[in-house]
């Protein structure tokens, strides 16, 4: 990846000074995109049990200091040269998915996911805990105005994590699919399968959850969309 130019105005990140140390709240310089890049103004950002991996020094080759943070909703601030898909003032997300280089032989075969030299936000660039960021152009994902920031930004990770397992699954709307644990993914998931079988079918179907007598309650909330389901919630928490 180029390196990064930096402009005049301060701005403040939550960066990790080195692999275990503690969150250092920081003023830094607003970057400036190079070539192939645009520079986001972080409106939301995610916080994911992956971000530990810049925590803790998990993963292999990061450099410190590193500014945490992926599945980011944001505005593009600032165009990069070269850059015409995009413009200024438009929303945007960026992932885990942080860019490829579209030459390896993943790429040539479309498999961006596994690209030999993937970039990761937080990890491979700085990410999204920080009031400015910069991004290659591949990482982007145009936000709709019907979602709010804080509503976009964790569809980003666990968003696409549970939706891929789902679409994947095999089941189709009015299927009985199973939920293990309603946190930060599963909630998402209760919802996305339900959500897809009102819009389909009108026979109910039920998502099966195995949650703590604490996320019942919660559980009833998620998947209280039509007027049979309410009644068999707490069976589903009492099946533990």
């Amino acid at each position: 990846m180029a390196t990064t130019k930096f402009a005049i105005a301060p701005m403040k990140a939550a960066q990790i000074p080195k692999p275990g140390a503690d969150f250092e709240i920081v003023e830094r310089e607003i970057p400036k995109p190079c070539a192939g890049q645009v520079l986001i103004k972080v409106q939301a950002c995610g916080v994911c049990h992956s971000d530990m991996f810049t925590k803790e020094g998990a993963w292999p080759g990061i450099e410190y200091p590193r500014v945490p943070g992926h599945g980011v909703a944001g505005v593009i601030d600032e165009l990069g040269a070269g850059v015409t898909a995009w413009k200024k003032g438009q929303r945007v997300g960026v992932g885990w998915h942080g860019g490829q280089d579209g030459t390896c032989v993943a790429c040539r075969h479309g498999d961006f996911r596994n690209c030999r030299n993937l970039k990761i936000p937080g990890i491979s660039y700085d990410g999204g805990y920080q009031q400015y960021m910069v991004a290659p152009v591949e990482a982007l994902a145009a936000i709709p105005e019907t979602l709010s920031d804080v509503e976009a930004a964790p569809l980003l990770c666990a968003g696409i994590t549970t939706y891929n397992a789902l679409r994947h699954s095999g089941a189709y709307p009015g299927d009985v699919v199973a939920v293990l644990g309603i946190g930060g993914l599963g909630h998402l998931g209760i919802q996305f399968r339900t959500s897809s079988a009102i819009r389909s079918r009108r026979s109910a179907a039920v998502p099966k959850m195995r949650c703590s007598r604490r996320n019942s309650e919660r559980a009833c909330t998620l998947t209280a969309k039509r007027p049979t389901q309410p009644t068999n919630c707490r069976g589903w928490a009492a099946r533990r």
